[in-house]
């Protein structure tokens, strides 16, 4: 019985914990686009400023002993500027424009890139702005970056997708320690887009079920001088040079008629299907891994095909925004 609570309910430090980051997080909602202000840009000593505050303390206390006045310019003048660069690193980020843009799908397991996009609208450059993810505290990688005055820089982040489906993007934060590196200003962000991650691909794919034919095209056929039957019909601006008859061209040009060029058309179309049921004894999300792959493929086949699975059909077509929907439902499939 008091294991069960314990177990429900964690340790007094766990929901301490779970208390904090809950008011963190109401702190600050989720957003993609968000200004940095006095509310939510926190700053604090680094090392060095410990090690700075603590080397004026000891000057001070040799001033008064000795009755030093350089010893009291030297001190006020050095902690003059700290409180100056205190100033200056919290207004680095103060003030700050970031907007995100749409993160692209991207496979599971494969690297995905956050776009932010810092905008400034003050008279002068701001300097020496980190922005790295949250999530990637063992081995954080900033990247670095100045925002021209008036200006915006954009910043790529990057991180592995680890599923398929929606998923939260991580939190971002920006940092800064410019002029002197004696204060450290922050700034949590957390972005209300979702990526969209797809099924890993089966590598090696397994080959791909058989396609049929559902009739063909309804072009013309002519003979051809050399009595053979083909699909051609007029030129048309755009067609590739490959499929112009060049056989025709030289007579055409003389006797002033058009150019002619071969009707791809007119071969059988071919409609394939890729069913949840034909990929074998597998794991369901290995079942998805090989949908994936087999979509890829039957895109670059040029067939028509349509997607199966237990409770969803995808009608027969082509193109990349019928792959990008095929991908998506395999990704949202549950």
């Amino acid at each position: 019985m008091i294991g069960s609570r314990i177990t429900d309910h964690g340790s007094p430090r766990q929901r301490a914990q779970a208390r904090w980051r809950a008011w963190w997080d109401a702190r600050h909602p989720r957003r993609d686009v968000q200004e940095l202000t006095q509310r939510n840009v926190y700053i604090l000593p680094t090392r060095a400023g410990w090690v700075f505050a603590l080397t004026l303390g000891v000057l001070l206390v040799a001033s008064i002993n000795y009755q030093l006045s350089l010893g009291y310019v030297l001190t006020f003048l050095l902690a003059g500027s700290a409180v100056v660069a205190m100033h200056v690193t919290h207004s680095t980020l103060r003030g700050l424009n970031l907007h995100l843009r749409p993160p692209q799908a991207v496979f599971a397991g494969e690297a995905a890139t956050v776009e932010c996009v810092l905008v400034s609208m003050a008279p002068r450059a701001r300097h020496g702005i980190g922005l790295r993810l949250v999530e990637s505290e063992r081995a954080p990688h900033w990247s670095w970056t100045d925002v021209a005055a008036g200006g915006q820089a954009t910043v790529r982040l990057g991180f592995v997708a680890p599923r398929r489906g929606r998923q939260v993007l991580p939190t971002i934060r920006l940092e800064t320690r410019f002029p002197l590196g004696l204060f450290r200003a922050w700034s949590d962000w957390r972005p209300a887009s979702m990526l969209l991650a797809w099924p890993r691909p089966e590598r090696p794919a397994a080959p791909l079920p058989a396609a049929r034919a559902i009739g063909s095209g309804s072009t013309t056929a002519r003979r051809s001088e050399g009595g053979e039957l083909e699909g051609i019909r007029g030129y048309r601006r755009g067609d590739p040079l490959k499929l112009v008859v060049w056989k025709k061209a030289a007579r055409a040009l003389d006797t002033g008629g058009e150019l002619v060029s071969r009707d791809t058309s007119s071969a059988a179309r071919h409609e394939l299907w890729l069913d949840w049921a034909t990929t074998g004894a597998l794991a369901p999300e290995d079942r998805l891994s090989r949908l994936s792959a087999w979509v890829l493929a039957a895109e670059r086949s040029g067939a028509d095909w349509g997607l199966r699975l237990p409770g969803r059909e995808l009608a027969p077509a082509q193109g990349e925004a019928h792959k990008r929907q095929g991908l998506e439902v395999l990704a949202l499939w549950a």
